[in-house]
């Protein structure tokens, strides 16, 4: 089947489906899956708005409130995880994952779920590691901080996805797993991003609970974004035994959806024919989070997951087969997702701007049937109950909203990994500050008028197709003459080029490019990776 993969979307779904539809147009190709790699966007009103990790002058409506509200719908379905840069009062009510409009389903925290036999993993989120090892806490509405960690990976998710033995054959993180670019074309990386240099000498670039989950889970393929560039590499694993055949990776990050970007590609997956057109629960993912349920966290403090160091009396949460069967038995061998998605929050309208309506913390029902169906904790539920009880008190000490943190990791408490990659030491000029005033930005503050809708001119700018098959190989020889480097730029192998004649990298329409000048540098707790056109532009 044909599995679209977009890089980092910015609530620009309008145009990232116009896209898919010229796409059909113009060469007769259909996915029959998107897969978007976080920065989604799923932004309802303007309480949502004020929930988003970006500057209040960055805070537009965008086009995703018209899929919610039932005006539009997406016309593929569209499964995506979490970014830096998300609505995260709204992705917050699916811990478990869950449909935040028809036909588009987030995938939680982190989660597994199944499409014509083709089994696809993600985590959401971005690394940090003065926050990696507690619970999720956190609750809208938030402070300064809250908004931040709100949307950074904790280290349950990690333990829960590395429970998995069966195979993967898709995996989705919004950060790059760390030493991923030693696996590609790195001189050429470093030629389109060359402020990514210091990093990548010394290691530091990327997550390292992300290349943890890649050593382990050795998907087929793994996607990603959030550094907005395109970059492919091949990384093969080596067998744990004799017996165990040796897996590869095919790992592919893309770039923001914007004009004459690398931001979306057609990728050829082998699936299973018989299988149904409908998303299904992942029978053994959905046993890893029985089995873990026990070790729900919703507190601030911090904590060490199960491993066998003599200090815990359970370290392995994996399932038997058993356990698996329970669950096929409890759902009568039906895995499809039930498409319940609900309203829970009013949408905005044009006509009538709510500017001051206040973020609350929602119990989404289809978190209550997903925890009732299966015996889970809700999370928001027991974070609610915790705040009757003054257990959780959702914000930091004032002494560490001041504190500065440098990038080798938190002045908190020491960290099981070494460095934390929450934002880039050096300056990126293809992104922006969270504030460039230097002080914290206003969450009070939003844009309420949505984009324009002007369809694109598909016919002054749009650039050739590119459809990438199977293979996406590439030499992680950074002495590979320049005729290997334009085969990197693709992703694909000379014999598949061959196959392709005439297809071009998928890029956004219409509009104009200017570099982002005049940014300036601010305290170090006050960055954070958010690419954007030029300032006087809306996503």
């Amino acid at each position: 089947m044909k599995v679209a993969v977009a890089g980092c979307c910015h609530g620009a779904l309008d145009k990232m489906y116009e896209t898919l539809e010229l796409l059909q147009r113009r060469h007769n190709v259909r996915p029959d899956l998107l897969l978007c790699c976080g920065d989604f966007q799923a932004v309802r009103n303007e309480a949502d708005l004020r929930c988003m990790a970006v500057p209040a002058k960055y805070r537009h409506m965008q086009t995703f409130y018209r899929y919610y509200s039932g005006e539009k719908k997406a016309p593929v379905l569209t499964v995506f995880i979490g970014g830096n840069h998300e609505a995260s009062n709204h992705l917050q009510e699916l811990p478990y994952g869950g449909w935040v409009a028809p036909n588009i389903y987030y995938l939680g925290y982190a989660g597994v779920v199944r499409f014509r036999g083709v089994r696809i993993g993600g985590i959401s989120g971005i690394f940090k590691s003065h926050d990696y090892r507690k619970g999720h806490f956190e609750c809208p509405p938030y402070n300064q901080q809250t908004i931040r960690s709100a949307y950074h990976v904790r280290n349950i998710e990690v333990f829960k996805l590395k429970q998995l033995k069966r195979p993967i054959d898709i995996f989705m993180s919004h950060d790059w797993p760390r030493s991923i670019y030693h696996y590609g074309n790195k001189k050429q990386l470093l030629k389109m991003k060359s402020f990514f240099r210091q990093e990548v000498e010394s290691n530091t670039l990327g997550s390292p609970a992300a290349s943890e989950l890649l050593q382990h889970l050795k998907p087929t393929y793994w996607f990603s974004a959030h550094l907005h560039v395109k970059f492919a590499a091949f990384m093969q694993h080596q067998a744990n035994s004799k017996e165990e055949l040796p897996k590869a990776t095919k790992f592919l990050a893309l770039d923001k959806c914007l004009p004459h970007r690398d931001f979306l590609q057609i990728i050829d997956i082998e699936h299973d024919p018989s299988a149904g057109d409908s998303l299904e629960y992942d029978a053994e993912w959905i046993a890893v989070l029985k089995a873990t349920n026990s070790l729900v966290n919703v507190t601030q403090s911090s904590w060490n997951v199960p491993e066998n160091n003599g200090l815990h009396a359970k370290w392995d949460y994996s399932v038997t087969e058993e356990a698996i069967k329970e669950v096929l038995e409890e759902l009568n061998h039906n895995l499809k997702i039930p498409c319940n998605f609900t309203l829970t929050a009013a949408c905005y309208d044009p006509s009538k701007p709510q500017k001051h309506v206040e973020p609350v913390h929602t119990i989404n029902p289809q978190t209550t049937e997903f925890c009732a169906q299966f015996g889970l904790t809700d999370i928001n539920d027991r974070i609610q109950q915790a705040k009757e009880e003054g257990s959780v008190r959702g914000e930091y000490e004032e002494e560490e909203e001041e504190e500065e943190m440098d990038s080798t990791g938190s002045a908190e408490e020491p960290s099981e990994y070494n460095t934390d990659n929450s934002g880039l030491s050096s300056i990126n000029p293809d992104e922006i500050m969270l504030d460039e005033e230097g002080g914290d930005e206003d969450l009070s503050t939003c844009s309420v008028d949505p984009s324009p809708d002007h369809p694109p001119d598909f016919s002054a700018s749009f650039s050739d197709i590119r459809i990438m098959p199977d293979s996406m190989a590439v030499s992680s020889d950074d002495a590979m003459d320049s005729t290997n480097e334009e085969l990197e730029k693709s992703g694909v192998s000379k014999q598949v080029e061959e196959k392709s004649l005439n297809e071009r990298p998928l890029k956004r329409i219409g509009g104009n490019e200017n570099g982002n000048s005049g940014i300036k540098k601010i305290k170090r707790r006050n960055q954070a990776i958010y690419a954007a056109e030029d300032e006087d532009k809306t996503e």
